[in-house]
């Protein structure tokens, strides 16, 4: 019978593309992880991965075993959710501000599964730049925030707020797929060779650390919108910097590819902060538990 903790690792494993990547996220270490992978194989008799690649890929056995997996995950943390919040019998609104770029990708399946067994239980996500959800939050405007730290992004500190590291994010150079006019290992001093697109006003101590790197890039095109990004990357139009999360499904479909940065990396924590001693303090704290869960699951 397989076992639903090999599963997770390697869903995992495959998005996100590492070995190391995924021990990172599970808590456990590489050779943890590399001995769960091939418990699983010697289970199932298969080979699910290609080794020795730069980025993991499955067999077809893989790729046929990670669409059940997902499925397989996705029901457990439908069924938890469902007996603790309906348990908790949530009610009233929850305002949360967040990016563009968390929210999108982040937010909404947990949110529609809270949603799904309360139905006396409202949410409403206000979407802005970064400045403006921390002054909605100061003036209990919104009662949660998810956002990158604060104080190095923003130069600010939240008082009376309760604040938890949701989840670690990487930066990620990326490409089209399917164009070889792009190099997939390069400095970062020759970004300005080559075509650049701009993701702008996420993320600003990245903005600030690119610069020092690189100095002026001038972009062909810019937006804040991830989506936007990402089809101007996939056209060949040019190469930008995207949140990790929200182009692995790209990279593993071969429409996007990334390109390996030798002196420059970026990792940030994106926080989720709920306000202390508050009305919506006990539901804050449920849906974080819920978007945890989600996310030891992704």
């Amino acid at each position: 019978m397989l076992n639903f903790s090999q599963l997770q690792t390697f869903v995992m494993v495959v998005s996100e593309g590492s070995m190391t990547a995924a021990a990172d996220k599970l808590f456990l270490t590489q050779p943890a992880v590399s001995q769960q992978m091939k418990n699983l194989e010697d289970e199932l008799d298969v080979e699910l991965i290609v080794r020795g690649a730069k980025q993991i890929k499955t067999t077809a056995q893989g790729e046929m075993l990670y669409e059940y997996a997902k499925r397989i995950l996705s029901l457990s943390q439908q069924a938890e959710i469902a007996i603790k919040s309906v348990g908790a019998q949530l009610k009233g609104l929850l305002r949360i501000g967040t990016l563009n770029s968390i929210g999108l990708h982040l937010m909404s399946p947990v949110v529609n599964r809270l949603l799904k067994y309360n139905p006396d239980f409202k949410i409403k996500v206000e979407y802005a730049r970064g400045e403006e959800i921390i002054k909605q939050f100061e003036n209990d405007e919104l009662d949660v925030i998810v956002l990158p730290e604060t104080l190095m992004n923003f130069n600010k500190t939240l008082a009376q707020a309760h604040s938890e590291v949701f989840m670690k994010e990487e930066i990620w150079l990326v490409g089209p797929g399917k164009d070889t006019f792009y190099p997939t290992t390069m400095s970062i001093k020759k970004l300005k060779k080559i075509p650049y697109v701009h993701f702008s006003h996420e993320f600003p101590d990245f903005d600030k650390k690119l610069h020092a790197a690189a100095g002026d890039l001038p972009a062909v095109f810019e937006s804040s919108n991830v989506g936007t990004l990402k089809r101007v990357v996939e056209s060949g139009l040019g190469v930008g910097f995207l949140p990790a999360h929200s182009v692995k499904k790209q990279i593993r479909g071969g429409r996007l590819n990334r390109i390996q940065i030798t002196d420059f990396s970026y990792n940030l924590n994106i926080l989720y902060i709920s306000k202390k001693n508050h009305a919506s303090s006990e539901t804050a704290e449920i849906l974080f538990q819920a978007l945890m869960g989600d996310q030891q699951r992704n």
